[in-house]
């Protein structure tokens, strides 16, 4: 149900998309990308993609395919606009080719994640049930059937939420809810987050937060 990211967080039904596949037989450049991730993103993300900034997600141990789509959709086309918009981002991948992106995500895919946690035990109770379970009465499916019953996600389709920062999280759910991110398929994650209350998208956030 979310798709967040970070790069985040994340949450958030996104696909690895086109990029990632054309470039598999591409073996990925970890010394490089270290390099790049000491230079480029560490300030944001940590060195190794354990942002100790709520407002910017945790990258390690995140799929590299989800990883790498972000950093292309925050690229924009000629003539378009990115993806995903980011002015910030947008800044970071300028000078980024497409090796490096996908060197990038295998990188930051390798690194142990530093898990954050729930602190609100009350929300986290509320999330959990519509982690589970969703609100039939307002059409929201349950997190689970997309990012899993313990938020793992599923490779190459749906990003691990489990450990996210729930600032985090909720920030992206509020995005998808507003349309000011769109890179989500056929606007699902836009659909579901504009039916959730301003409660749920914390509660789902906090307990996301706290799964392992």
């Amino acid at each position: 149900m979310l798709r967040v990211l970070a790069l985040a967080a994340g949450m958030l039904v996104l696909s690895a998309g086109p990029a990632f596949a054309q470039q598999k037989g591409a073996k990925p450049d970890l010394a490089k990308a270290q390099s790049i991730a000491g230079q480029v993103c560490a300030a944001c993300h940590a060195g190794d993609g354990n942002s100790t900034a709520p407002a910017n997600p945790k990258i390690a141990g995140q799929f590299p395919e989800y990883l790498n789509k972000q950093l292309a959709d925050f690229k924009p086309l000629p003539g378009k606009k990115a993806a995903r918009e980011n002015p910030i981002m947008a800044g970071m991948v300028a000078n980024l080719s497409d090796a490096d992106m996908k060197s990038l995500a295998a990188y930051y895919a390798g690194q142990k994640l530093k898990p954050a946690a729930a602190a609100d035990k009350d929300l986290a109770a509320l999330g959990q049930k519509l982690w589970r379970g969703g609100n039939a009465a307002s059409g929201v499916p349950a997190c689970a059937g997309c990012h899993g019953p313990a938020g793992a996600g599923i490779p190459g389709q749906y990003p691990r939420l489990a450990g996210q920062y729930a600032e985090y999280v909720a920030g992206q759910l509020k995005s998808f809810r507003d349309s000011a991110r769109s890179n989500d398929p056929n606007g699902m994650m836009r659909g579901v987050a504009a039916r959730m209350s301003e409660r749920e998208i914390r509660a789902v956030a906090e307990y996301a937060a706290g799964l392992r």
